[in-house]
C-alpha cells in the first residue's frame, strides 16, 4: 500500500463541477492499493500517519502528529501511485490491486482513521475527480506499508 501525503492548509475534491469533500488544516492522502495489500497494511499505514510527525511545534520543527494539531484528512484513492514507468513510456499497472479489492482496503483505510476520531473526508473510488489542495510548506512524502 502507497500513500502519497500533503500537509495542507486546505483540500477539497470536486465531481462533475460540484463539490464532493473538503477539509481545512491536515492531510491530503493520495492512496494506492497494491497487488497483495491486505487488511493489516491498510492498519499499519493509518496508524502511521495518524502518528507522523509532520507539523510543526512551537519551535518550527516537525515535531507533531495529526492527532496533536487536531488535524483532518482528505483521503483519495489514487491507482496510478502503483503504475511502474520503468520499462518504455507507457506505464504498466500490472501492480494494482483488482478495483473489488482496492475499494475495500480504500474503505478500510479509511475506518481505522475514523476510528481515531479524526475529521475525514473522502474522494469518490474509480470516479474521475478534480482535486485541489493549498499545500503547507509544501510538505509531502511517500509512505509505504
Amino acid at each position: 500500500m502507497k500513500a502519497l501525503i500533503q500537509r495542507v492548509k486546505r483540500a477539497s475534491v470536486t465531481i462533475d463541477g460540484k463539490l464532493y469533500s473538503k477539509i481545512n488544516h491536515g492531510l491530503l492522502v493520495l492512496l494506492g492499493v497494491v497487488k497483495g495489500d491486505e487488511k493489516i497494511n491498510a492498519q499499519l499505514l493509518a496508524e502511521k500517519l495518524l502518528k507522523l510527525r509532520i507539523f510543526e511545534d512551537e519551535n518550527g520543527k516537525m515535531n507533531k502528529s495529526l492527532l496533536d494539531v487536531n488535524g483532518e484528512m482528505l483521503v483519495v484513492s489514487q491507482f496510478t501511485l502503483c503504475g511502474d514507468c520503468k520499462k518504455g513510456t507507457r506505464p504498466s499497472f500490472d501492480k494494482s490491486a483488482p478495483p473489488e479489492i482496492a475499494n475495500e482496503l480504500y474503505e478500510y483505510f479509511v475506518t481505522q482513521i475514523k476510528s481515531a476520531n479524526v475529521e475525514c473526508q473522502t474522494g469518490k473510488f474509480a470516479a474521475m475527480m478534480d482535486v485541489e489542495l493549498i499545500n503547507d510548506g509544501p510538505v509531502t512524502f511517500m509512505v509505504e506499508k
